[in-house]
């Protein structure tokens, strides 16, 4: 039982949207945009003001770390584990001036966000709302994102830190917080200081519905096509011109339909065409390819690589220039030798009455890229709905639950040798 309560987890989550956070993959700066600072400092205040240990703000690259200390006193050796929330938000839509509000008791209608009426939280666009009735919901003004992603996650780990430091007779092992920046562009991990952080084991606590376990998710790959045609006057082109944007055409007839993000689900993989912009002289494609299978991920690269092989013969060599690279890989080879990671967070839920539901991501999460590095990171709820955009919500009974399944499984580590 919690004797001192810690600060309203809603109160801090609020105050957490209100700091333009956004992320940008295009300045080629660490941490991507000045804001992200912002939010750092604020949660280095506030660890230190709640008495956590080795509090540290990275200045250079905007990130946070803390310890909580053991409280155990049982003689084991409990692993030391860490959850780590991301500070960024999406570019999708505005988190500039977020004006986050509490619709209490939703009763089932729809949701006017902005006044204009020009925004609208409806069941029929978001059929999930059908099962929120009767709970209180944070939602958006119609203009920005909320944030939820990742600022839920903050404030549930700022929630549960806050919870054993002002209640140290509550046993646990060492725990370990990070917070890091960028990681909607993928860069989140990338000046992650595993020693500084010091723990064995982590979660992400990064993901959406109350009882979601993650701890599978794309192999990934970034693709990019530079296609050199020919330019020639329409009048005299026969047999002259090579019009590169129509190649890169051909290259995606080539692919198979149904292996598109439009028609596809759970583990199924598939090539994405984010960006095409050419002239008949020149184009540029860039493509995503995602699979949770190794051996299909291998087979969708050599694909690629056999079209540009093949329109490199028919249309001369160099026509196509191909730019491949492996982006990020599924966790679960790593997580598979820790399965303790998994089986202790669903006892975490059952023992809350939180129904705990296996799902694959189909994206990345800072925790796939940590695993790799060493430090095994599935990935936990956090209460929010509908991320990247204006429609975005969060259920404030889940997020509290969160906090809930976060301090449990605290408490199942305290006690818990390797």
């Amino acid at each position: 039982m919690i004797k001192n309560k810690p600060e309203d987890l809603i109160e801090r989550f609020i105050r957490y949207t209100k700091i333009d956070t956004q992320s940008d993959e295009h300045t080629n700066k660490s941490p991507s945009t000045p804001g992200q600072h912002d939010l750092a400092k604020l949660l280095y205040k506030e660890l230190t003001e709640i008495g956590a240990s080795d509090v540290f703000y990275d200045q250079e690259h905007c990130y946070v770390y803390a310890t909580i200390p053991a409280t155990n006193g049982n003689g084991k050796k409990s692993p030391v584990i860490g959850f780590i929330s991301h500070m960024d938000t999406s570019d999708a839509v505005s988190g500039k001036n977020v004006k986050a509000r509490i619709v209490e008791k939703y009763d089932g209608n729809d949701i006017k966000l902005s006044d204009d009426g020009r925004y609208v939280l409806s069941p029929k666009d978001f059929p999930v709302l059908n099962d929120k009735k009767g709970e209180d919901l944070i939602v958006t003004d119609g203009t920005t994102l909320l944030g939820a992603d990742d600022k839920a996650g903050i404030a549930e780990i700022m929630t549960m830190a806050e919870s054993l430091l002002k209640n140290p007779e509550i046993p646990h092992g060492e725990i370990k917080i990070a917070f890091t920046p960028d990681e909607e562009i993928g860069e989140g991990t990338d000046h992650f200081d595993l020693e500084r952080f010091g723990a064995q084991f982590a979660y992400t606590i990064d993901g959406g519905d109350l009882g979601t376990l993650e701890y599978e998710n794309f192999n990934a790959a970034e693709v990019e096509l530079i296609i050199n045609g020919r330019s020639v006057h329409p009048g005299d082109a026969k047999n002259r011109m090579l019009n590169a944007t129509l190649i890169a055409y051909e290259f995606q007839s080539m692919l198979p339909v149904f292996e598109n993000p439009m028609y596809t689900e759970n583990r199924e993989g598939f090539f994405h065409l984010t960006m095409m912009k050419g002239t008949c002289e020149k184009a540029v494609v860039y493509y995503i390819v995602r699979d949770h299978d190794m051996e299909k991920f291998t087979q969708k690269k050599e694909l690629v690589k056999s079209i540009v092989e093949f329109l490199n013969k028919k249309y001369g060599e160099g026509t196509v220039e191909l730019t491949m690279e492996d982006s990020y890989y599924n966790m679960i080879e790593k997580i598979k030798p820790h399965m303790h990671l998994v089986d202790n967070a669903k006892k975490a839920m059952e023992r809350l009455d939180v129904v705990p539901v296996d799902v694959p991501i189909r994206g990345g999460t800072d925790g796939a890229m940590l695993s790799y590095k060493g430090l095994p990171c599935p990935n936990l709820c956090t209460g929010g709905y509908n991320y990247h955009g204006r429609y975005e919500f969060a259920v404030i009974g889940e997020m509290r639950k969160t906090v809930d399944i976060i301090l449990e499984i605290c408490g199942i580590y305290g006690d818990f040798e390797i």
